[in-house]
């Protein structure tokens, strides 16, 4: 495991052309006036357009294949909650928390999830683009597999996130934490990890190529580097 706690001194630089780190592209939501959610449950492969998921429990619900375009869920229970191949296009999610949601092979498309208090989100498999999770805490988040493009992680805490094998393509990860992160097998792309305020790998450190770093947490994880190519540090 290796551990490295950021100095945050790169939270004022740009991202992009100016240090040569490739700038992930944030979604831009503009909701239209939406229709509140009319109740009696998710549907498998159901089709939701303008609605408004205000205070809803879809604990235990089951909607696989569900669309949800131009949509809000706003402090909703997820506990359970089976997504399975859903699709989330142009979409707010505020608050909302639960345990075992089920998001297995997702599509996330122009999707802003703030504030968010989960556990054991099941995501891989899943293909994010253009996503913006600010704030709140996510617990065991799986995202084995599972394909990133344009995603920025602010001020939010990740606890032991697993992306073991999955395709990081220009994602942010900004003022947050990341605690006993798994990296085993991933591929990465201009990832910015300098503003990392604890930078926790558990596994996976040698597949950091492709990802940003500050010099504070290089030298941090210098000697993790050196194990892997097998040099000995003594003094």
């Amino acid at each position: 495991m290796v551990r490295s706690s950021g100095s945050g001194q790169g939270s004022g630089r740009g991202r992009g052309g100016k240090d040569g780190v490739a700038e992930a592209r944030r979604p831009e939501v503009r909701l239209p006036p939406l229709e509140p959610f009319g109740g009696g449950g998710l549907e498998p492969d159901g089709d939701y357009d303008g609605v408004r998921f205000e205070s809803v429990d879809l604990a235990d619900e089951s909607g696989p294949g569900a669309r949800f375009m131009d949509c809000a869920l706003e402090n909703c229970a997820l506990d359970r909650t089976e997504l399975v191949r859903a699709r989330f296009i142009d979409s707010v999610l505020t608050g909302v928390r639960g345990v075992g949601t089920d998001l297995a092979g997702a599509s996330l498309r122009d999707v802003e999830v703030v504030d968010a208090r989960l556990g054991g989100v099941q995501l891989h498999g899943a293909v994010l683009e253009r996503v913006l999770v600010r704030g709140g805490k996510i617990d065991y988040l799986n995202l084995r597999k599972a394909r990133l493009k344009d995603v920025v992680f602010e001020g939010c805490v990740l606890s032991e996130p697993d992306f073991g094998g999955a395709q990081l393509d220009r994602v942010e990860f900004r003022d947050c934490v990341l605690k006993r992160a798994d990296f085993s097998a991933a591929r990465m792309e201009s990832v910015d990890l300098r503003t990392v305020a604890e930078l926790d790998i558990a596994r996976g450190v040698e597949r950091l190529a492709g990802a940003v770093i500050s010099p504070s947490q290089l030298m941090e994880l210098a000697p993790a580097f050196a194990a892997q190519i097998g040099v000995r540090v003594e003094a």
